[in-house]
């Protein structure tokens, strides 16, 4: 069985930044891809980015220039740097990974539990 724990949700102002963890645990042998959705309120999940394991990283053009995602591989982490963060990026948020659980597995997909991330005055 494998576990992605989110941390680092909260309240905060427009123009401020947050720092998301996600950490995987568990039967894990590799994970190629890991990355962020959100859902915000009233609207369906939506991809925040994403990054391979040579750390390759992709945006959504709304998030492109203020968001940074990175992973650490040894502890088997990624993480979701928010600057310049506005009201619209109210949701919550959740990682996901790529999982192969054995040498010879094949991928299985997981989400972690969600980290609500509020951004008011």
């Amino acid at each position: 069985q494998v576990q992605l724990v989110e941390s680092g949700g909260g309240l905060v102002q427009p123009g401020g930044s947050l720092r998301l963890s996600c950490a995987a645990s568990g039967s894990i042998f590799s994970i190629p891809d890991m990355g962020w959705y959100r859902q915000p309120p009233g609207k369906q999940r939506e991809l925040v980015a994403t990054i391979t394991r040579g750390g390759s990283p992709n945006y959504a053009d709304s998030v492109e220039g203020r968001f940074t995602i990175s992973r650490d591989g040894a502890k088997r982490t990624v993480y979701l740097q928010m600057n310049s963060l506005r009201p619209e990026d109210t949701a919550v948020y959740y990682c996901d990974a790529d999982v192969q659980t054995g040498r010879l597995a094949t991928l299985s997909h997981y989400w972690g539990q969600g980290t609500q991330v509020t951004v008011s005055s």
